[in-house]
């Protein structure tokens, strides 16, 4: 199990490389991650969700990803309160203090999915969440130390370098946990060093003098590697300058989920693609895009609240394009229902009203994963559908997509403004 100091040590890309290592080596390797928080997930073969950092371990290790690779998934939907999933199913909305209760009725659900991938590979790569020396979160704990300790499970502890005072990290970090926890500590790995190996040796000794544990290896700083972002949104685009640029806004809505769409763009040398907030003048460009929203009623409070309304009808004057992805797609319509109160008060309010469909959203969740034909030039497509609610009047419009069951996907106006699909 790879445990880390604090979040983004980098413990996904360390078990997404550990897990190509063994795969290559002739291995049957699986990740796993006991609780995942994350608006980044993916669609699974057996019709479930997990996050969208164990998607891509399972590439890596070169297996199809399943919802026992992540048995839980909280997907926040404000600041105190998320969607909880279990084996791939959402089960219910929690406030904070009630999901630390749950957490003891849960376990029994990770154990489960840990035994059966134990039965289908000869090793599992395991990924923890945050850092295993927060004390508040101790209580019935199955993102670290409280599985690695059900399961009987060594750990690896991680801490960047990077970030500088690792030392700290790592010693502090053993000094927060009991005598039978630090014992399932077998060393440690020091992640995205940049400079000369030896000058970290005396360091390093002192580290395991001080311990009593070993540091299992030392990872430079690799700064090309671009793997999809757990939770934050990668900023920097790498226009290259040689070719026109496409400019791409995308709004930061406060709930915005699945923002690795995005990473193509973001890693295309004639894209630039910005994700702006409600701070300032919201500079021009040629492409809005309105991303996926895990409560979609409040990202539209968003908009109109930080002038995006106004911004979008004006680059629409100007003949810009917008495409709506899943959640942007239901942003776009002329209204948005929630009779049922799936996101928080029950009603209707109206969309952007740019298209003529309505949306319902709906408790239960849509996963699937698609493939297809983009009609716009005859391309393939692969992805999936992960959203709650169904839209009505997309047929008024020629479709996006026809996927390869049939059915058809998106929109796309008579003008070739705007354009919309429920396709990541």
């Amino acid at each position: 199990m790879i445990q880390g100091t604090t979040s983004s040590v980098g413990k996904s890309t360390v078990v997404a490389g550990l897990c190509r290592l063994l795969s290559r080596n002739g291995y049957r390797v699986t990740p796993f991650k006991p609780q995942n928080m994350a608006l980044n997930s993916a669609v699974t073969v057996d019709g479930g969700e997990i996050g969208r950092s164990q998607a891509v371990q399972a590439m890596a290790a070169g297996v199809a990803p399943h919802s026992d690779m992540n048995p839980v998934l909280l997907k926040p939907h404000s600041n105190v309160g998320a969607q909880v999933i279990i084996q791939g199913r959402a089960v219910g909305h929690f406030e904070a203090g009630g999901y630390q209760d749950y957490k003891a009725e849960v376990m029994p659900f990770v154990l489960e999915s840990f035994e059966r991938l134990q039965q289908q590979f000869d090793l599992i790569v395991i990924e923890g969440a945050g850092s295993p020396a927060e004390i508040n979160l101790r209580k019935n704990d199955i993102a670290n130390m409280g599985f690695a300790t059900a399961a009987d499970c060594p750990v690896v502890l991680v801490g960047d370098i990077d970030r500088g005072g690792v030392f700290a990290h790592l010693t502090g970090t053993l000094d927060c946990l009991p005598p039978n926890e630090r014992d399932l500590i077998t060393g440690f790995l020091i992640n995205r060093f940049r400079g000369e190996r030896a000058l970290l040796t005396s360091a390093i000794d002192w580290l395991t003098e001080r311990t009593g544990k070993p540091t299992h290896g030392v990872f430079p700083w690799i700064p090309a590697l671009d793997l999809p972002s757990e939770d934050s949104v990668a900023e920097v685009s790498v226009v290259d300058g040689s070719s026109p640029v496409l400019r791409i806004n995308v709004p930061r809505l406060p709930r915005m989920s699945n923002h690795t769409d995005f990473d193509p763009l973001r890693l295309h040398p004639a894209v630039d693609i910005a994700f702006i907030d409600g701070v300032g003048e919201i500079p021009p460009c040629d492409l809005v895009i309105l991303p996926g929203s895990k409560n979609t009623v409040a990202d539209l409070c968003w908009l109109i609240e930080t002038g995006w309304r106004e911004y979008i009808q004006r680059h629409l004057r100007y003949g810009g394009k917008v495409l709506g992805i899943c959640g942007g797609l239901q942003l776009l319509g002329q209204w948005i229902h929630d009779p049922d109160g799936v996101e928080g008060q029950s009603g209707s309010v109206r969309g952007l009203g740019l298209m003529t469909f309505s949306t319902r959203l709906m408790a239960e969740k849509r996963l699937e994963r698609v493939s297809g034909r983009l009609l716009l030039d005859d391309a393939d497509v692969e992805g999936y559908e992960i959203h709650m609610g169904e839209t009505s009047g997309l047929q008024e419009y020629s479709p996006l997509l026809q996927l390869d069951n049939g059915k058809r996907d998106g929109a796309i106006s008579e003008d070739g403004q705007l354009a919309c699909t429920y396709l990541h």
